[in-house]
């Protein structure tokens, strides 16, 4: 059985106790997440006050999850696929394993407890979680999730959205 632990602390100050970010590079971020949208820790490195290796390391050393490059790792589009491609790139993440029903997946935000969730109710799987970059993440999701034409969308990927918001 799987212990859960309970995260109390949003992404942005645990890097602010980690020594990463300051308070002010936070409130910066979180303005123009409120402006434009997107994911807080995204917006931090676009902003080049962290690096998505620095988001990993502060998550790994404060609640234990393995860090789990990407690069080298072969995937298996059967085990890829469980997950819809909306819900991978929606929370930024993918598949990476499944064992009976445990199923092992790279996230670039473990904390989001709400996308576990969400995975595992979609699946039936109880989830393992292992933390990757959202750059790596992206590039598995490009390759196993390609874009479809219009008119030829693959299979649960009906209510994928654009990059505006609107559906596809």
């Amino acid at each position: 059985m799987q212990i859960r632990r309970l995260i109390n602390k949003a992404l942005g100050q645990l890097l602010i106790e980690s020594g990463i970010i300051t308070n002010d590079q936070l409130e910066r971020a979180l303005l123009v997440q409120k402006e434009k949208g997107g994911l807080l820790g995204q917006i931090m490195v676009d902003l080049g006050y962290i690096t998505e290796k620095d988001i990993a390391q502060a998550i790994t050393v404060q609640y234990g999850y393995a860090y789990l490059p990407l690069e080298n790792y072969e995937f298996d589009k059967s085990i890829v696929s469980v997950i819809p491609a909306n819900v991978a790139r929606q929370y930024g993440l993918v598949a990476i394993d499944k064992l009976g029903d445990m199923l092992t997946i790279a996230m670039c935000n473990p904390l989001n407890v709400q996308a576990i969730e969400d995975i595992e109710m979609l699946t039936k799987c109880k989830v393992r979680v292992f933390v990757s970059t959202l750059t790596d993440i992206q590039k598995i999701i490009t390759e196993f999730y390609p874009k479809a034409e219009p008119g030829t969308e693959e299979p649960g990927d009906d209510d994928e959205k654009d990059d505006k918001g609107a559906k596809a």
